[in-house]
């Protein structure tokens, strides 16, 4: 008789179900343009309008959740993103940043999505968070650095802010620990099924944004 194996950690299943999806959001054509700088601050600047709306949703969830067993110990505050955002967006734009900003349809859609999980569905919520923030946390760096040299940002200032998680002394401690409260998520087979459904979903609707400012700023030439 063959010995069994144990079943792969949450996280490992995760990271292994999506990354497909991860390899070809990494590869749109609008972040390879604007991250080989071929695409103007404008750019840059609706972008950081959409992680904006997105974020939003993320951090402006009921106060339940913060108590809720699934999804309140991935409620960091270290995390926290809107606010570096509101800075990089008063930078790019002056103090009436919010005047105008709209989301695209893609990005109210996604915004929508995780909206309704953060008030009905939890472990839903999870999936988000997850695709989001570590995500943040590893290539987000090479954006960082990348915006710095393309448009002369202050190294880890206004304008790029979003990327700097000054909370966080540890990056890769910090990842290690979340991963683990993927693992000990109080989730059945079935449930994690889901949640790796909507992990999938998530990064479907992040797509779909990319795809969107893609034709809001065609490459031309």
């Amino acid at each position: 008789m063959e010995a069994s194996h144990p079943p792969a950690p949450f996280s490992s299943a995760l990271r292994t179900a999506t990354h497909e999806q991860h390899t070809e959001a990494e590869r749109s054509p609008f972040m390879g343009h604007l991250l080989g700088g071929r695409l103007g601050l404008a750019a840059y600047r609706r972008y950081t309008e959409q992680l904006w709306c997105v974020y939003r949703a993320l951090e402006d969830v009921p106060p339940a959740l913060a108590a809720d067993p699934v999804a309140g110990p991935f409620l960091r505050p270290e995390l926290a993103r809107l606010p570096e955002l509101e800075r990089d967006l008063a930078h790019l734009a002056g103090p009436g940043w919010r005047t105008g900003l709209s989301p695209l349809p893609a990005t109210a859609a996604y915004a929508a999505r995780i909206a309704a999980c953060a008030r009905d569905w939890p472990a839903g919520y999870v999936a988000h968070h997850y695709t989001r923030y570590l995500g943040d946390l590893s290539g987000g760096q090479a954006i960082r650095g990348i915006a710095e040299k393309t448009w002369g940002f202050p190294r880890k200032g206004d304008g790029v802010r979003f990327y700097v998680f000054a909370d966080i002394a540890n990056p890769a401690a910090f990842k290690r620990t979340y991963r683990s409260l993927l693992d000990a998520l109080p989730l059945d087979d079935l449930e994690k099924h889901r949640v790796l459904d909507e992990c999938r979903h998530a990064f479907t609707l992040n797509t779909a944004v990319f795809r969107a400012l893609h034709q809001e700023f065609p490459l031309t030439a």
